[in-house]
């Protein structure tokens, strides 16, 4: 049987590798002069989830199954005020998470909304990763 802490660093492992999964697929159709942007805004959305969730993961501290990264946030705020309000403004990722999915009332995702949406989601990268380190 694996030692806890064990455990616990191949989770948040786990969680690091999936968000990487989404950020590089997500620069990957925007390199690829796609058009895909909400597939691109999705994939962001799901990084900067995937990433808090690491963190949260690291700090043993429970997460509900949400995309809300506000809610997130909140949580993060618990345990890193200043982390939490680094990133505030990525929240305005949430859209990308079922909005967007779906036809009907949501704008039309332009190039420029998947750039910044690029932007948001490696901010967090490397936010995430900066504070995991420390916590080492």
């Amino acid at each position: 049987m694996k030692p806890p802490e064990q455990v616990k660093q191949e989770l948040v492992r786990q969680w690091l590798a999936r968000a990487d999964e989404d950020l590089e697929t997500a620069k990957f159709l925007f390199d690829s002069e796609s058009y895909f942007f909400t597939a691109i805004c999705f994939h962001c959305l799901q990084a900067a989830e995937k990433y808090f969730k690491a963190f949260l993961t690291r700090l043993q501290i429970e997460f509900p199954k949400t995309h809300d990264l506000g809610l997130l946030l909140s949580i993060i705020a618990s345990a890193d005020p200043s982390l939490a309000a680094s990133l505030s403004e990525v929240a305005v990722l949430n859209p990308y998470g079922v909005e967007i999915r779906y036809p009907g009332d949501a704008p039309e995702i332009t190039r420029e909304d998947a750039e910044e949406a690029i932007g948001l989601a490696t901010r967090v990268k490397e936010a995430i990763c900066l504070a995991l380190a420390g916590k080492t």
